[in-house]
């Protein structure tokens, strides 16, 4: 047998070069990120002592707010900030209201949140923060239907659109590519999601519903699944048209699972409503006088999308907060001291590299997740009765 050590060699040599390679790679990404709030850091050093250098650096960066804006909805895009110049895409502005009617116009004439227009302001602050809400003549809001109806298209909402119209656009192709090559090999994109599709089908659609009955459920599972997973990839881009956090938003997923929930109960048959009312193999004292297993089994029908929503909610957004945390620490110690700002920008660069690859990971698993749940819930409500 021939010894391997050469080899060995090799591979340790080639590994350290790309280990050194990495290293280098996020200590120069910590410092183009740190060089450009160094301005920011060195003036807050020079104001006042002690209490007053706290309170400035809380003026400078609020963590709370860092974290809650890059992970809520917004009635812009925010892309980019230079200096004291926010850059964002303004978006559609449409509400109605008794007094004034209805009312369309672009989220720039709020000047981000700054000013007023038409009677209506984006309040930034207090108890309607991040809504739009209605003025009188005096400026005032107004005591009665302060909230106008709201059909704005947000931030999310476009995010939704830009993922359905990928969806779209990206699985018609392939449809049509597979009715006109049929007796061809998969070539280009429709090659590299065929394997995907064909997994959701045999892995998941076929061992949960069964042979006979799969194909009816199959376009919801394909697109749920393609949907949540695509969503959750585009929110770990940071720049246009990536970085909402759609499926973090608990009424997303709140629709989401509604949806597993209404085709669950409309399709479920005989056998699965009779062992939600009269379960079988269970003692008479626990249905009579007092229905303990009906109410049991009632409350799992409910319980069941609120797993859904739930699972699906926690786990992207804690993903989303725990690599924006790791960057806030940069301008908290960096507030602080400039040098404490540079040392703690390599660990916190590092580790949000780290997250951000299991975040790649994570996307696609919460989406086979979701939609494997989805099936089981399916296929426990057709399953026709065994004798």
């Amino acid at each position: 047998m021939k010894p391997r050590t050469p080899k060995l060699n090799n591979f340790m040599r080639n590994f350290l070069k790309v280990r050194r390679s990495i290293f280098i790679g996020l200590f120069l990404l910590a410092a183009i990120n740190l060089g450009s709030y160094q301005k920011v850091f060195a003036s807050t050093q020079e104001e006042k002592k002690d209490s007053t250098h706290q309170e400035v650096a809380k003026e400078k960066f609020n963590t709370v707010d860092f974290i809650f804006e890059h992970i809520g909805d917004s009635y812009e895009w925010h892309v980019v900030t230079i200096g004291h110049n926010h850059i964002s895409i303004p978006l559609p502005i449409i509400l109605y209201s008794e007094q004034k009617g209805l009312n369309i116009f672009l989220s720039s004439k709020f000047h981000h949140g700054a000013e007023s227009f038409k009677g209506f302001k984006w309040e930034r602050e207090g108890k309607y923060k991040g809504k739009i809400v209605e003025l009188n003549e005096r400026g005032e809001i107004l005591e009665e239907n302060p909230l106008p109806w709201n059909f704005s298209i947000t931030k999310l909402v476009l995010s939704i659109l830009i993922s359905s119209l990928l969806l779209c656009f990206i699985f018609i192709g392939i449809a049509r590519k597979y009715k006109t090559n049929i007796d061809k090999a998969p070539t280009g994109i429709q090659n590299f999601f065929e394997p995907i599709i064909l997994f959701v089908v045999n892995d998941i659609a076929i061992p949960s519903i069964g042979q006979k009955k799969y194909q009816k459920f199959l376009p919801f599972l394909l697109t749920v699944f393609f949907f949540i997973w695509f969503n959750n990839m585009l929110g770990l881009i940071p720049i246009f048209p990536g970085g909402a956090n759609v499926t973090g938003n608990i009424a997303v997923t709140m629709v989401l699972a509604l949806f597993t929930f209404v085709i669950v109960t409309i399709n479920g048959n005989k056998n699965y409503w009779s062992h939600i009312v009269n379960t079988p193999g269970v003692p008479w004292f626990l249905k009579l006088p007092i229905p303990i297993m009906f109410i049991v089994e009632f409350a799992g029908i409910l319980t069941k999308p609120i797993v859904l929503m739930v699972r699906l909610f926690a786990n992207i957004l804690a993903g989303h907060m725990v690599a924006i945390v790791f960057f806030s620490l940069i301008f908290i110690f960096g507030a602080i001291a400039v040098w404490a700002g540079y040392t703690i920008s390599i660990i916190s660069v590092s580790f949000s590299f780290f997250m951000t690859l299991l975040e790649l990971l994570v996307a696609l698993i919460q989406a086979y997740v979701f939609t494997l749940l989805s099936a089981i819930y399916i296929g426990m409500a057709t399953e026709e009765h065994h004798h």
